[in-house]
């Protein structure tokens, strides 16, 4: 096992137009922890990853795993193993020979291999499928070999690009399990790329957030959830993504309140808020609340900020329903536990907004405020 350290490292593409991929990421990862670098398409976290395996050399900055510089360390010496979307399997090969042909490129003797290929079969639960090929197996099973080929290395750190992306969604299910697992087993350290947020907050004991190949954020999932730092955050974070509005906070101190641009609704502001917002009087900001925080309510309800809007649709999934709805010209979420009556689409619901579990971000930076 070993600590994984990158610093102000930098990826600049020079075919063509100058691009910086990635822009002076830091990132500690600790001994034995699991991190896991998430983002849209195109953020960067695919580039980061193959920069710490050596795939794609480094434009500035320093990487170090353990003790070691490894910038200029060819990736074979490096002690990684790495774990692709595409399976990367011998078509040729049974599923005991892919386990171990990595270490009869080491000229390991025949024995060692034959244990470390019988212990990683064993640990997938591959022991039926060692003497097929690849071509005969499901698409899980194939990942699993994948996996089985790293462990058997036993190295310092596991490197996993997107390793799910071709999975059915219960097969996703299920691989996320045997990641985790695995790495309760193993206590090594371990890298993970993801798009899909869902196995981000699943999986890692920190997450990387990147866009535009930059880190947005890096922190727990609890916390990047409960503490988004910006609005891209708040909106990747979390499904069905954060609804948003955008206005400015009118009234003095007492009276503060939130007024929707296009003053299509306003509402007041809990004394417990005022202070958060404190000098954002009058500038563009935008309130950020999520869909668990939005319910259907009585109109006069008076525990709850309070907007009238149109019920554009329901979609009910039998353990949770989600309602889309319209306040002026703002689109709002709300996700509800139990199935509830109401109107015919089109009708006018009142909308209950628990305001203490709101964010506010500077509409110009994204930043948050508070």
């Amino acid at each position: 096992m070993a600590r994984v350290t990158l610093q102000g490292v930098r990826k600049i593409y020079t075919e063509g137009a100058q691009q910086v991929a990635v822009d002076r990421v830091d990132l500690d990862v600790g001994d034995g922890e699991f991190v896991v670098l998430v983002g849209p398409s195109g953020c960067g976290k695919s580039t980061t990853l193959r920069m710490i395996a050596g795939l794609e050399s480094i434009s500035d900055g320093t990487i170090s795993i353990g003790d070691r510089v490894v910038n200029d360390i060819p990736p074979k010496a490096r002690d990684i193993a790495m774990v692709f979307q595409n399976y990367a399997l011998y078509p040729h090969m049974t599923v005991r020979d892919n386990l171990g042909f990595a270490l009869r490129l080491r000229d390991m003797p025949a024995a060692e291999i034959d244990q470390r290929v019988k212990t990683a079969a064993a640990t997938l639960g591959l022991d039926d499928y060692l003497d097929r090929k690849p071509r005969a197996l499901s698409g899980g099973q194939r990942q699993r070999v994948a996996l089985g080929r790293a462990i058997v290395r036993q190295p310092q750190v596991f490197l996993f690009d997107e390793p799910l992306s071709n999975l059915d969604a219960q097969m996703r299910v299920s691989m996320r399990r045997e990641i985790a697992r695995l790495h309760q087993e193993l206590k090594v350290t371990m890298i993970y790329v993801t798009h899909d947020q869902v196995e981000a907050m699943t999986l890692g004991d920190r997450i990387v957030v990147m866009n535009k190949g930059h880190v947005m954020q890096i922190d727990t999932p609890l916390n990047l959830y409960e503490k988004p730092q910006n609005r891209f955050v708040a909106g990747f974070i979390g499904n069905p993504a954060m609804n948003f509005i955008n206005g400015k906070i009118e009234g003095a101190e007492s009276s503060a309140r939130f007024v929707a641009d296009g003053g299509d609704w306003n509402i007041n502001l809990p004394t417990t808020l005022v202070e958060r917002v404190k000098g954002a009087q009058g500038k563009p900001i935008t309130l950020g609340i999520r869909p668990e925080d939005v319910s259907v309510v009585a109109p006069e309800d008076i525990a709850q900020a309070v907007i009238t809007a149109r019920l554009d649709l329901v979609e009910s999934l039998g353990n949770e329903t989600f309602i889309y709805a319209r306040a002026g010209s703002h689109d709002l979420t709300a996700r509800v536990g139990l199935p509830q009556p109401l109107p015919p689409l089109g009708s006018n619901i009142s909308l209950g907004l628990k305001l203490e579990r709101a964010h506010f971000f500077d509409a110009a930076s994204g930043e948050r405020i508070g």
